[in-house]
């Protein structure tokens, strides 16, 4: 590992290009996980409702959805794709967009999302070196990448991964990686309790729920990995990117529909982990 962590030392061109390659691809399996997660979940309210409203009746036999099973295909012709039609970016251009068998459009989301993978793993690298530092701030970035358009898609953020998000950012800062484990407890719980009580206050005050667990849930993961000294930041990112994404989007759509804030929350957890010590410097004066 020592040897493995020195070459990249001595070429940083290689880790730069092996980094590259390695976020495509994860890029694309990103792609997967925004698409079947909500699909996973669904099913499986499906059936716990029906063993909870009708236990005596058998569970309804439909194929098991899971990120590796059933094969990806085609959503219109349900042609299977093939390997070399999901190389990321790639097949994209060279099939133009189209699905190799009846030509219905692919969405150009598919690959701007491996570019944005592989753009946002190659800042990390660029801030963080080859460090153990770097390699937990690439599981950060692709998980917040994944909940970021899964929430945009159905104002969802699952547990399963803001949780394990949450218990992996206080599992590496029991080790001092990023802040204190003293620090990063209190964020843990500082950033779920602040958002909590805006949620609760706004419900007492208009009686409708502004915001779902979820966010607090992620706000607390990002508390975990960074300490509360970093919360205040984020949420005023977060407002401040959420104001203007959300004047886009309604200039877009022309017409108010709910809007989900866990989008937000993300993206300013990212810039935060990225440049929030130079941000908070310069808005200090120091």
């Amino acid at each position: 590992m020592h040897d493995f962590i020195s070459y990249f030392m001595i070429n940083p061109t290689a880790l730069y290009i092996a980094v590259g390659l390695f976020s495509l691809c994860i890029g694309s399996f990103l792609n997967v996980v925004i698409y079947r997660t909500p699909k996973m979940m669904e099913q499986e309210w499906r059936q716990d409702c029906q063993f909870l409203l009708h236990p005596e009746q058998a569970i309804i036999d439909e194929t098991k959805f899971t990120l590796s099973k059933p094969d990806s295909t085609c959503p219109n012709c349900h042609t299977p794709i093939r390997w070399y039609q999901n190389i990321p970016v790639i097949s994209w251009l060279a099939l133009r967009g189209k699905c190799g068998a009846c030509k219905n459009p692919i969405s150009i989301r598919y690959p701007l999302i491996e570019l944005l993978t592989a753009i946002c793993s190659l800042i990390i690298v660029a801030i963080f070196g080859p460090t153990l530092q770097m390699l937990f701030g690439l599981v950060l970035t692709w998980v917040l990448i994944a909940l970021t358009f899964i929430d945009f898609d159905t104002q969802l953020l699952p547990d399963r991964y803001t949780l394990t998000l949450a218990a992996l950012g206080l599992a590496i800062n029991s080790y001092g990686l990023y802040t204190t484990p003293t620090s990063a407890i209190w964020g843990y719980i500082i950033g779920f309790l602040c958002l909590w009580i805006v949620y609760y206050l706004f419900k007492i005050i208009t009686g409708k729920e502004g915001m779902g667990y979820g966010d607090f849930k992620l706000l607390a993961a990002l508390g975990a990995w960074m300490g509360p000294l970093m919360l205040p930041l984020i949420v005023l990112l977060s407002s401040l990117v959420g104001a203007i994404i959300g004047i886009i989007l309604l200039k877009i759509r022309k017409e108010n529909q709910p809007f989900a804030f866990g989008p937000y929350i993300a993206i300013a957890g990212w810039i935060a982990f990225i440049w929030g010590e130079q941000i908070m410097k310069i808005y200090l004066g120091h």
